[in-house]
């Protein structure tokens, strides 16, 4: 309980509609933690994985009909359909409230309902925010527990000032204990619904991800974007990195890369580059706000990781896998034989015999995957061995570049720079990419993904891009980030061209020089490119025709790309800004007189 008076009748308010047998208050402790835990492995949700090889680890294994996001369900209901926009689900407010309400009648029978004060960011830190999440999933206590602040410091911080309600339930009232399953969930209906009027979430069916996690992407983008959209700041899904050079200077990037496209490996790598240091504050969201000296400052809201696990592996990522060692939930991913964990890519050689996500005897000659391609490790913040010093840091790191990405065969370069602040916008807005396991949805099919935010942008997204142009108004260049654009994925005949993973570091020492203003670029129709002298390539085994293969612009290429961005740019019709239109055109006549 708190002395917050609205707070109690919140969830009073709440208990009395879902009937759940009991209350339970999270109280954030670690001995909590391993106690509830302890409760999910005796009911049968969780597998208590070997000791000695992944202490205080656990397995989830989900319904197969609960694995993704879930987008087709996933609603903004915003008073004004207008304001939802194009690239979102939009319903009536009142009529998804009636409808959500007799879902949610009687929902927790059976059941214990539990009260999740948590904090996004550090609990004291201006730029933080409180939400409270009631949930009769014990799963979600548990992740919540690590990839937010949890517990009675958020509700003395809290005190009497508002907070963000939201509420979840997998949807599966309970008459007879026995009739529960180890991965409860409604199958028929779920709902991923958020209010941006009243700053509100409400969840129903999906116990899974961010459809439950509901600080996750509810709350920390498409609740957050409106409310950065309203109070002049930035919640972004970003990865945040400090990146030192020999000498010992630093710089923090953000990146926007869309789901299972590398942002978690970015986030983590040790550079090939001598002398060079990457250490991570986040993998995947962003708040920023503008410090007294005009500077984008940017914090990791979360506490922890919810990683994608297939294709995690010592070669790919070693800090990532260091991370997952020990205090780390799996969910969907394989079961060897001795009590461990394994995925699909962790290793070359394909154990003889594992238990599938799908708790079926597997061997390398089935066809199906052991792991869920979407499945997941939850983990600790502060198990990263190369997490920032300044990790926690209330006023958050400023940011001096911004690097956009996507998964791309050809047309996209290795990597180009942004001439200024509106061209970046314009490149964060044309993003596209292969669409990933993350969601639901054709895997393989290429889409556009602004911002990589098209599943989490809380409003129209032609006013997001708006918002973008609007926060470059309110500082001066020399003080704004700078732009960049990364393709890590191009191809020639199948081959990558690039090898990706720690020699991206060669690609960020680049970056880290044009925020020094190093003349080390050439001008092209889209924008700044390395000189291929300038790119740090000693000891990397690449030939030559590769290299100009990775920095070739063709302009034929890219007018075929111009159009399917004008044809993009349409679904937003008259709110689409000006300026976004006047680059489009600008960058077709650079094109079309090039060369």
């Amino acid at each position: 309980m708190t002395n917050n008076r609205k707070v109690n009748e919140w969830v009073q308010e709440w208990a009395a509609w879902c009937q759940p047998d009991r209350l339970y208050w999270c109280k954030g402790a670690a001995n909590e933690w391993q106690s509830l835990c302890n409760a999910m492995v005796q009911h049968g949700s969780f597998i208590r994985l070997n000791e000695s090889k992944r202490p205080s680890s656990f397995l989830a294994r989900s319904d197969p009909s609960d694995v993704a996001r879930v987008e087709s369900r996933t609603f903004i209901c915003s008073a004004d359909q207008e304001q939802c926009g194009p690239t979102n689900n939009w319903h009536a407010p009142d009529e998804m409230q009636q409808r959500l309400r007799k879902l949610y009648q009687g929902c927790m029978k059976g059941r214990t309902m539990y009260i999740i004060p948590f904090s996004m960011g550090p609990v004291r830190s201006p730029m933080a925010c409180t939400g409270i999440e009631i949930t009769d999933s014990p799963y979600v206590a548990v992740n919540m527990a690590i990839m937010t602040r949890v517990g009675e410091e958020v509700l003395q911080a809290l005190g009497d000032r508002p907070f963000i309600p939201c509420v979840h339930s997998v949807g599966m009232p309970l008459s007879n204990p026995a009739e529960d399953t180890p991965w409860p969930c409604n199958a028929q209906e779920k709902y991923i619904v958020q209010f941006p009027d009243e700053r509100m979430i409400w969840s129903y069916g999906s116990g899974y991800g961010g459809n439950a996690l509901l600080g996750k992407k509810c709350f920390a983008l498409r609740i957050a974007s409106v409310m950065a959209r309203d109070e002049g700041w930035m919640a972004e899904h970003m990865l945040i990195m400090g990146v030192t050079n020999p000498r010992g200077e630093k710089k923090y990037f953000a990146a926007a890369f869309p789901s299972a496209c590398g942002k978690t490996n970015l986030a983590m790598l040790i550079p090939t580059l001598p002398g060079w240091k990457i250490e991570t504050l986040g993998d995947d969201i962003a708040w920023m706000h503008f410090g007294a000296d005009g500077r984008l400052y940017a914090m990791n809201p979360e506490f922890g990781f919810f990683g994608v696990a297939p294709g995690t592996s010592q070669r790919s990522n070693p800090n990532a896998v260091a991370t997952i060692v020990k205090n780390t939930i799996f969910t969907n991913v394989a079961l060897t034989p001795d009590g461990d964990v394994w995925w699909e890519g962790l290793s070359e050689e394909k154990p003889n015999r594992l238990t599938s996500w799908l708790n079926q005897p597997w061997t390398p000659e089935d066809k199906a995957p052991a792991a869920h391609p979407n499945g997941r490790f939850t983990a600790p913040l502060t198990q990263c061995p190369c997490l920032d010093p300044d990790w926690d840091s209330p006023q958050g790191v400023p940011i001096s570049a911004i690097l956009f990405g996507g998964r791309r065969p050809t047309v996209i370069p290795l990597v180009h720079q942004a001439f200024d602040w509106s061209h970046g916008v314009f490149t964060g807005s044309i993003i596209s990419s292969e669409r990933t396991a993350a969601a639901d949805g054709t895997v393989g099919m290429v889409r556009r993904d602004p911002f990589a935010m098209l599943p989490f942008c809380g409003y129209h997204m032609a006013d997001y891009f708006g918002h973008w142009l609007k926060i470059g108004k309110q500082s001066t260049a020399d003080k704004l980030p700078k732009v960049f654009y990364v393709n890590w994925f191009r191809q020639r005949n199948g081959r990558w061209l690039w090898p990706g993973y720690g020699e991206n570091s060669r690609v960020l020492k680049w970056v880290f020089e044009r925020c020094d203003g190093e003349d080390n670029f050439v001008r092209t129709p889209i924008g700044l490119l390395p000189r291929a002298d300038k790119l740090s390539l000693d000891g990397l085994n690449i030939s030559r025709d590769d290299v100009e293969e990775l920095l070739a612009v063709r302009p034929e290429q890219w007018l075929k790309e111009v159009v399917d961005i004008r044809r993009f740019y349409q679904i937003f019709g008259q709110r689409l800004p000006n300026e976004l239109e006047r680059q489009l055109t600008e960058l077709e006549v650079r094109l079309q007189t090039s060369g």
